[in-house]
């Protein structure tokens, strides 16, 4: 049976959404994050010495990173109804979005929140001006626009098909799902990116998501 090393609030629940999508038999193990520092606990070390989640036990395996665990599992599954094949329609499209929702879309959006905390978080008084403007700064002429540049991407994608790849749920809606669900949460959405907001929330209704929330507890999309 797959163990999966699940933290709450974090990237190990998509793995939680595959895992309901394709009815396979896991148990959890839930680590919590440390409430002052917001960090992984030590005893997700004790898996993986990188100590982050998701990581997951399978068949004498650790597996670590979200890309490796959701390709894994899109292979272990006997009917591959998450898988595009090698060769097959879609394949390059299928790969491109499994690597660029980490490669490429999530990295702005972590310096966005770590500038945010910078911008607000507790600091001498005479020092809070200096990194507001830094942080403001950065925003306006880098992360900004960065961001606004991968979203109109994605939105002119979303604009003509319901799913990322193959006119059907693949796993790569499952690895693009955290990065636009911190999207949607955060407001950036907004009005400008209506289909991005859609998809998501045309995903979280079904009935393997709600399964998988329920299983994984506390998940602050945007946190």
């Amino acid at each position: 049976m797959i163990t999966l090393h699940h933290l709450n609030n974090s990237r190990s629940q998509r793995i939680l959404w595959m895992l309901e999508e394709l009815g396979m038999d896991y148990r959890i193990q839930h680590h919590q994050r440390d409430p002052k520092s917001n960090l992984a606990p030590e005893s997700l070390k004790r898996v993986h010495s990188l100590g982050k989640s998701p990581v997951i036990e399978d068949e004498g395996r650790v597996i670590a990173e979200s890309g490796a665990i959701v390709d894994y599992l899109a292979r272990k599954d006997s009917q591959r109804r998450l898988l595009v094949e090698e060769g097959g329609e879609g394949f390059l499209d299928w790969t491109f979005w499994m690597h660029y929702a980490e490669g490429s879309l999530m990295p702005p959006l972590v310096m966005r929140l770590v500038f945010e905390k910078v911008r607000t978080g507790p600091m001498p008084f005479f020092a809070r001006p200096v990194a507001k403007g830094i942080a403001d700064k950065t925003h306006k002429m880098f992360l900004g626009p960065l961001i606004a540049s991968h979203l109109d991407f994605v939105e002119d994608h979303l604009a003509r098909q319901d799913w990322f790849v193959d006119g059907r749920l693949t796993a790569a809606d499952i690895q693009m799902s955290f990065p636009l669900e911190a999207v949607v949460a955060s407001g950036m959405a907004g009005r400008r990116y209506p289909n991005i907001a859609r998809y998501v929330q045309n995903y979280q209704q079904r009935p393997a998501y709600r399964r998988a929330l329920e299983a994984g507890g506390e998940y602050a999309y945007a946190s």
